[in-house]
Parts: C-alpha cells; structure tokens; sequence
C-alpha cells in the first residue's frame, strides 16, 4: 500500500471520524436544544406548579378559614340552638310545673274551704243540740210552772224561756199560757182593786188596777178598770192623771157602758181642777152625745152651775 493511500484511507477514516463526531455533535446539540427545552418547559412546569401550589395553598387556607368560620358558626349555632332548646324545655316544664302548682294550690284550697265548712257546721250543729238541750230544760221548767198554775212566776220566767231555741209549737203553746196567766192575774187585780175601791182603799185601788192593766190592757175589762183607775185617782186628788186616762176613755173606748160615765167624769175632773172652759166644754158635749145617760140631769145642773159662776 502506498502512502497516499494510506494517507487518503487515514482521512477518510478522519473524515468518517469527523462527521461522526459532527453528527455526534449535532445529536448533542439536538440533545442539548431537547434538554433546555424540556429544562424550559420543566421551569414553567415548576414555576406553574408552584402558582398552581401557592393557589392551592392559598385555597386550602380559604378553605381552612371557611372552615373554620363555618366550624364557629356551627358551634354557636348548635350553642344557639341547644339553648333556646334548654330554653324551651325550661319554659315549658315551668309551665307545668305552675299549672301543677296551681291545680294543687285549688285543690288544697278547696279542701281546706270544705274542711273549715264542715268545722263550722260541726259547730253549728253542737252550737244547735246545745242549746237545743238548754231550751228543752228551760221548757221543761217552764211547763213545770204551768202545770202547777204558777201564774207570776210563769209571766217572770217567760222572758227567759222565750230567748230560748223553742220549737214553734213550744214557743206558741207558751206564748198562749203567759197570755192566759197575765189575763187570768189581770182580772183577779180588776176584782182586788174593786174591793179597795168600795171599801175606800184608794190608794190600794190604784195599785191594783194599774196592775191589771199592766198584765192585760186589752181585756174585756179594761175599759172598766181604767175607768176605776180613774175615779181612784180623782179620790186621790190626783185629777191630772185621770184626766188623760178619761179623756182616751171617752174618745175611743170600745165599751159603750163606760162611755157616759167616762166623759161625765172626766167633766168633773175639770171642774176640781178648775179648768172652767174645758169643763163647759165637757158638759156640753155631754150633754149633746148621752141625753139618755143617768147623769144627764146631774151634767145640766153642773153646766149651769160653772156658767153661773164662770
């Protein structure tokens, strides 16, 4: 082999050395453009991520703090809610618990109405069947006397017996003997007073008929003992009194008998006590209302008498 060729073999391997190297080199460089361009593209995709990471982190923090306002939220919510709950249970076990109070309270005021109304009926009642028996005695006591005609002490004792808690049959069978006892008394004083009047007891007379009357004023002879009452009095020279006795006799008795001797007498009453103008008066009325009566004659000669001398 000749150098030439060996020298063109060489540089042809040089050659072959050479372009593979700049090919070697161009595929390094297409290496390198790759690399910057995945290095660039590797620095977006960083600084991307760390936009899209500081977004997130920025999110996850909004998200955090929502959280945590809706965490707080919740609590005084669910706070809210479990004390307006408690609140509501509280009020209505109030309202029972007043509602039993007061349904108590009702009742143990209703029962302790009806215990006061039955002690006071339980009183009453012993309060009734005491004085019930007290009554009893005092009637029996009462009868006593009227079985044994004790007529006084019958009209003295009724005062008593009559405050009594008499039964109504009790009390008018009594009421009808005090009114037998005084009438029966009034009429054995009418009776005494007569006597002393015709035996000229006077002052005896008056006792007597004041009396009767006392006992019974009514009776059928009343009219008569006032009547004697009267003339007793004129005995007395106690004319004062007998005149307005007369006066009612001869005005309103219901005995005609009385009546003459009445106005005649209450006549001569005026004259003793020389009351003139109301004796001619007297007299004259007389006169006019009895001309049949026994003293009409003895009325004219004392009418003419007093205009005689008056």
């Amino acid at each position: 082999m000749s150098v030439v060729s060996m020298a063109r073999a060489h540089v042809a391997r040089l050659s072959g050395d050479l372009y593979g190297k700049l090919t070697d080199v161009e595929e390094l460089d297409d290496e390198l453009r790759d690399i910057k361009r995945e290095i660039i593209e590797s620095r977006g995709l960083v600084i991307k991520t760390n936009h899209l990471t500081n977004g997130l982190s920025a999110d996850l923090k909004s998200i955090g703090k929502r959280q945590q306002t809706f965490e707080r939220r919740s609590f005084w919510n669910s706070a809210a809610s479990n004390l307006l709950f408690v609140i509501v249970v509280l009020t209505v076990v109030k309202v029972a618990w007043d509602f039993r109070t007061e349904s108590v309270a009702r009742e143990i005021t209703h029962a302790q109405s009806e215990i006061k109304h039955l002690r006071e009926q339980l009183e009453t009642q012993q309060h009734f069947e005491d004085e019930r028996s007290k009554a009893e005695s005092a009637a029996a006591g009462f009868y006593e006397l009227v079985r044994t005609g004790k007529r006084k002490e019958l009209i003295q004792a009724f005062d008593a017996v009559s405050k009594e808690k008499l039964t109504r049959a009790e009390r008018a069978y009594f009421s009808d003997e005090v009114k037998r006892g005084k009438s029966q008394l009034a009429v054995a004083g009418y009776h005494v007073g007569l006597d002393h009047l015709h035996a000229g007891r006077w002052q005896e007379a008056v006792s007597a008929l004041e009396e009767s009357l006392q006992q019974d004023d009514t009776g059928t002879h009343a009219a008569s003992g006032r009547l004697y009452l009267a003339q007793a009095f004129r005995r007395l020279n106690r004319q004062r009194e007998a005149i307005p006795i007369l006066v009612k006799l001869a005005e309103t008795s219901a005995d005609p008998e009385v009546l003459d001797d009445a106005a005649f007498l209450l006549a001569q009453c005026l004259i003793d006590i020389q009351a003139w103008n109301d004796a001619k008066t007297a007299l004259r009325s007389f006169i006019r209302r009895y001309p049949q009566s026994p003293f009409f004659n003895d009325s004219r000669m004392a009418l003419a008498d007093v205009e005689a001398k008056h």
